[in-house]
């Protein structure tokens, strides 16, 4: 299990962004951020302390991933669909009484509101991740990424430097 402070600090290091790779969507870099509203959304929350069954009814149809926080509020893991279904083999019937944090995932990797999202979808491709925790400098959630979100981004921005360049060899705007 990796500690709250681990975890902090991989948040600190990937955030380390590199300012001279713009994208071209809109002529900015399009951070994690332009995407919190839809991601604030998406954040499911479970105490680290709660039970398996409470954070399995917490995955419902649309809830791929269920965030879990210490008692600071800071992210311990996350816990998902595969994770409660590995874990209810040590259950015995309906009283299951394992913690979140015996079944959660510790190993997260997570992002923050400045990184590009190109660089977080390199890392969650990487990881064959679908869902990424956002988290603020002090490891507190603030969303869930999804790839789609990602996707979109960079479908958009692909869309738009085909544009620019049509544009280009046709002289368009240009004397």
């Amino acid at each position: 299990m990796i500690a709250v402070g681990a975890l902090k600090e991989a948040a600190m290091a990937s955030t380390a962004g590199n300012p001279g790779e713009d994208t071209i969507y809109g002529g900015e870099s399009v951070r994690v951020e332009q995407l919190l509203p839809d991601a604030s959304a998406r954040l499911v929350t479970v105490a680290h302390d709660a039970s398996l069954r409470e954070a399995a009814r917490l995955l419902v149809s649309g809830t791929d991933l269920v965030v879990v926080c210490g008692a600071e509020g800071a992210v311990m893991g996350v816990i998902t669909k595969t994770d409660v279904v590995a874990s209810i083999g040590e259950c015995e019937g309906a009283s299951c009484a394992l913690s979140v944090a015996v079944a959660m995932s510790a190993d997260v990797l997570l992002c923050a509101p400045h990184d590009l999202v190109q660089d977080v979808w390199s890392r969650m491709r990487a990881r064959e991740l679908k869902n990424v925790p956002i988290t603020d400098v002090d490891g507190h959630p603030l969303g869930v990424l999804n790839a789609r979100d990602a996707l979109g981004v960079l479908l958009h921005e692909a869309r738009y430097g085909e544009s620019l360049l049509r544009d280009y060899v046709m002289g368009v705007g240009y004397r």
